[in-house]
């Protein structure tokens, strides 16, 4: 797909992983529109970079139609490309964990994904194309200790992936996981704040570029799903 002049939608913008992708969409010529809880952060972004933005939480299931709506218009009613990069982590040891934190990490990573999806599926049936990028994890494929409420949410999103994939196909919309071992974000970090990048570990921008390359395939085929890891991490 040619990048140039075509409507993404992006969620979780605003940081790390969605705000690198951003900025290297813009570069290609794209109409990117972010997604973010926090208003402040969308407006910052919105006038460094050059693109739309939307402030609402994506776990808050029931006002995602009407945003979702706001989007769509904002793009002038087409979507060539939604990226689901929003996404939340609790970790703990299962004896720990309350019913609070699963749902918290559920309705964002997991509920209001596809809740998300569901509405602009008919926007891509009627186009006849549409391409749609699920940031999973390396936990969608295995968990790991004090990561039950993570894990569990990133392998939903697998599923989800999986099953979008042979319902949407015959609609020629392509569906692709893609998951990042760990990556120098603000994810997890309880005040927010941005990590610095570290020459052992994954930045945003190798996620940006294998995000990118994936929607740029012609649109005559798709990578179904694709596993990041840092070459040398120790």
């Amino acid at each position: 797909m040619e990048l140039k002049n075509k409507n993404i939608l992006l969620t979780g913008g605003s940081s790390g992983i969605g705000k690198k992708t951003a900025e290297m969409l813009v570069e290609k010529g794209a109409k990117v529109l972010i997604t973010g809880r926090s208003y402040d952060k969308i407006e910052t972004i919105k006038q460094h970079l050059g693109v739309l933005g939307v402030s609402f939480d994506i776990s808050d299931i029931e006002n995602i139609a009407i945003k979702t709506d706001e989007c769509v218009e904002l793009l002038g009613g087409r979507v060539d490309v939604l990226i689901n990069n929003a996404g939340i982590g609790e970790f703990g040891p299962l004896d720990k964990i309350d019913v609070t934190s699963f749902l918290e990490v559920f309705n964002t990573n997991v509920f209001g994904l596809a809740l998300l999806t569901k509405e602009l599926i008919p926007v891509m049936k009627k186009q006849s194309q549409g391409t749609i990028i699920n940031i999973g994890s390396s936990a969608s494929i295995r968990g790991f200790k004090n990561g039950s409420v993570y894990a569990a949410s990133k392998f939903a999103v697998r599923a989800l992936s999986q099953c979008w994939q042979a319902e949407l196909r015959p609609h020629n919309i392509r569906v692709c996981q893609v998951n990042p071992s760990e990556v120098t974000t603000a994810f997890a970090q309880k005040d927010r704040k941005e990590r610095a990048d570290l020459d052992h570990k994954l930045s945003p921008k190798e996620i940006a570029h294998t995000i990118i390359s994936i929607i740029e395939m012609r649109n005559k085929g798709f990578v179904p799903e694709v596993n990041i890891w840092a070459t040398n991490p120790f």
